[in-house]
């Protein structure tokens, strides 16, 4: 009776190990253990952990849509890209202990490299401005950014990664269809999204217009969110007056602060930014050097 009792308690203890050892399962794990197939090209070790996981999600995604959206490819091309370039620095560090993990980030890395081969091709000469913004800013294709400039025309492009890429082409092309891009593009992004670069974008787009106060305004603010050089006095020649210095440097950390907060979109911000455009678009006499 002893012994049953015994082995009632060990077989229970084993039991709740089990339950223990499944429940201790990674999101991941959990993912891959129910959809193997989205995992089998992948290296198995800690190695490139976030970059894995961000991937799995991805893979899994697309899996249980009933057709994927431009958003889903777009960003499973991106983590795609991220886990391929991990793994591979991966691939070159050698186990003394564990050389298996070497040669599975290896295969990793060329199974991961075929599957952006192949997802590159499937979203070739696709119309979605992400595809589409996918295949000019990373694979320098032409076409891909005739659409992208078409969509715009049309009031097609809302994402802000997007406007300010745009806005960049245009710096050498239409001051003016620049500066209103990277504002655009300011007015639509969230703090997470935000890019500190694209305020020098309008700087320069504003220099051009002949606003250098505002030039000013956008470098300054540019440098409280970043830790880009500068060069204090050639910045500061673009202003008169030590007064108005002063009065500009308030106004950058105001609105550096707005766009760290993420309140820029429902400040007076958008609205002061675009009348300063506005003003310098409609001086009669101005010509745009860049159209010149």
């Amino acid at each position: 009776m002893l012994l049953i009792r015994n082995f009632v308690i060990i077989t229970s203890f084993s039991f709740i190990i089990l339950l223990s050892g499944c429940e201790r399962l990674t999101p991941t794990a959990k993912i891959c253990k129910n959809n193997p197939e989205i995992c089998t090209d992948l290296h198995k070790d800690g190695w490139c952990r976030a970059q894995r996981t961000a991937l799995v999600n991805d893979r899994l995604e697309v899996k249980n849509a009933s057709t994927a959206t431009g958003e889903q490819l777009y960003r499973l091309m991106l983590d795609t890209e991220r886990y391929n370039n991990c793994v591979w620095l991966g691939s070159g560090v050698k186990h003394i202990e564990h050389p298996e993990r070497s040669n599975d980030r290896a295969r990793a890395y060329s199974m991961s490299s075929q599957a952006l081969t192949a997802l590159q091709q499937q979203t070739k000469n696709s119309k979605d401005p992400l595809l589409a913004f996918y295949h000019w800013s990373r694979l320098g294709d032409e076409s891909a950014l005739e659409s992208l400039l078409t969509a715009e025309k049309q009031q097609q492009i809302h994402t802000p990664e997007i406007l300010a890429a745009l806005g960049g082409y245009y710096l050498k092309r239409d001051s003016s269809k620049a500066l209103t891009l990277y504002l655009d593009a300011m007015k639509g992004a969230s703090e997470e999204t935000f890019n500190s670069d694209w305020l020098l974008g309008a700087g320069q787009a504003f220099m051009q217009l002949g606003l250098p106060e505002q030039n000013y305004l956008m470098s300054r603010a540019n440098l409280l969110l970043s830790n880009n050089p500068a060069n204090e006095e050639k910045l500061n020649a673009l202003v008169g007056t030590k007064v108005r210095l002063r009065q500009l440097n308030d106004q950058a950390k105001t609105l550096a602060d707005s766009l760290r907060s993420g309140d820029y979109p429902d400040s007076d911000w958008p609205r002061r930014l675009a009348a300063a455009a506005q003003t310098a678009i409609n001086q009669t006499q101005y010509t745009d050097p860049v159209k010149s």
